[in-house]
């Protein structure tokens, strides 16, 4: 990704996007995930081509009044780290500067490879999720 990429999908985060901590399952703790909804899949096509996410269709409850709409989903962690490494610089919004930052300087050192957690490292990821959230 080149820095003028960067720089507008920075653009589309700040807008459409967000920068977040999910579970994929509900018994596991929560990894970084960027999300951009939108009703131009053109536009989510383009994203993907430089992220590798997911497109998923969101029901339309009232197709006589709103427009299918779709949401670009990121949520693989080699890609969701190298993505907001390479936006942070160009982030405008503070919250989502800020929640960039903190996954970028602290998600690795709380979340062993092994998925094993100690009860310090534990408490330490239990922390870094509840400091997130009051971002």
């Amino acid at each position: 990704m080149n820095n003028c990429e960067a720089a507008y999908l920075a653009g589309i985060i700040d807008g459409e996007g967000s920068i977040t901590l999910t579970r994929m399952q509900a018994n596991e703790f929560r990894r970084p995930c960027i999300s951009i909804s939108s009703t131009d899949k053109e536009l989510l096509e383009y994203i993907q081509t430089l992220t590798c996410g997911t497109i998923v269709n969101k029901k339309n409850y009232n197709p006589s009044k709103h427009k299918n709409s779709f949401t670009l989903i990121i949520k693989k962690k080699d890609n969701v780290l190298m993505i907001l490494n390479h936006i942070y610089p160009y982030l405008r919004i503070k919250q989502k500067k800020e929640r960039c930052l903190w996954i970028i300087q602290r998600y690795e050192m709380v979340t062993p490879r092994n998925g094993k957690y100690s009860k310090s490292l534990l408490e330490q990821k239990l922390l870094f999720e509840k400091s997130f959230f009051n971002i």
